[in-house]
């Protein structure tokens, strides 16, 4: 027995447990450098803050020296007033590179940003491909090992078995809610209906009957046995057992009768025992009547291929014949 999200198989992962190493390795190592990359733009900016700070202390000392050009000589007030506009040109360009600056951290950042979830991503990736390494049961039930092919012989999965896609190797059964697979001849198909009741015994238990009912029909018979006619078409058919019991477990070898059609009774004779003369006429039995035999007439209901059932005309626990009586001597006919 198992529980819902229990372990149950484990496919070879190595491999993939490898991989997911390298991408958790990847995935550190990126937050490592771009926590280096903002590191370092935040350095850049401040020495562009400060370059722009200098520039200005350098346009207000050029400013100041050129003040005192009344006392100074042509040569130093040309020289002054040059320094003035050295200053001024490059606080400008200074000015004009704030922009860039700011568009080229962010565009960094934004790259940093990208190959960082580029990497979760991968890392995300690789963890979900090493979970669907690792089977759980969908639900709470019993585990039932199935028979696979196993280099030439046929047995239950062993570990390190190789399976192929879409093959099945065990199952987990809500023992709570169990079903029938079962197989209806063709011809006996068309009166088959989703909803009939039907009753289940089990070869295993003799006196084990269990009421169930038709949960669904197949549109296309099964393929065919090797072993049986290629026109011996079988259609598959569900039944959903409505009633429990704890010796039922999968893979039960089951019998089943299902209810097509229902009718009141008088009596329920072999179907080898109504007669009929014309097509059209009425149909009839022979009834022990003392030595003798008599014939009459029912009304009959349902039957299937080897019973009938008798609306009207002959009581429960009557004698009918199987086959008609000989004709007495006295009503033969004479020549």
């Amino acid at each position: 027995m198992v529980r819902s999200g229990d372990t149950i198989a484990e496919f070879d992962r190595q491999y993939m447990l490898l991989r997911l190493d390298d991408y958790k390795a990847g995935v550190d190592q990126q937050a490592l450098n771009m926590r280096s990359m903002l590191a370092n733009l935040e350095v850049t900016r401040k020495a562009h803050e400060q370059s722009i700070k200098s520039a200005q202390a350098d346009v207000e000392k050029a400013k100041l020296d050129l003040k005192t050009v009344p006392v100074r000589s042509a040569m130093d007030s040309e020289r002054f007033r040059l320094a003035l506009e050295e200053a001024e040109a490059r606080l400008k360009q200074l000015m004009t590179e704030v922009p860039y600056v700011d568009a080229s951290e962010k565009a960094q950042v934004r790259i940093s940003e990208m190959d960082l979830q580029e990497s979760k991503l991968g890392l995300r990736q690789a963890q979900q491909n090493a979970d669907r390494m690792v089977v759980k049961s969908p639900l709470q039930g019993l585990a039932v090992m199935m028979q696979i092919w196993r280099g030439g012989d046929v047995g239950q999965v062993q570990e390190g078995d190789p399976i192929y896609p879409g093959r099945p190797f065990m199952q987990i059964v809500d023992t709570r809610s169990m079903v029938v697979d079962a197989k209806v001849n063709q011809v006996d198909v068309e009166r088959m209906r989703v909803g009939a009741k039907a009753t289940v015994r089990f070869d295993a238990f003799p006196d084990l009957v269990l009421p169930a009912k038709v949960y669904s029909v197949a549109a296309m018979p099964s393929s065919t046995n090797s072993a049986r006619a290629s026109y011996l078409k079988e259609i598959p058919v569900r039944l959903k057992l409505e009633k429990m019991d704890p010796r039922v477990i999968p893979d039960l070898s089951v019998s089943v009768d299902v209810v097509v059609e229902e009718s009141e009774a008088a009596a329920i004779v072999p179907l080898g025992s109504v007669f009929q003369d014309p097509p059209s006429a009425n149909r009839y039995v022979f009834v022990k009547a003392g030595d003798g035999w008599a014939r009459r007439e029912v009304s009959l209901g349902p039957a299937n291929n080897l019973r009938v059932v008798v609306k009207s005309g002959l009581k429960a626990g009557e004698v009918v014949a199987e086959e008609p009586p000989p004709v007495p001597a006295s009503q033969k006919p004479r020549v």
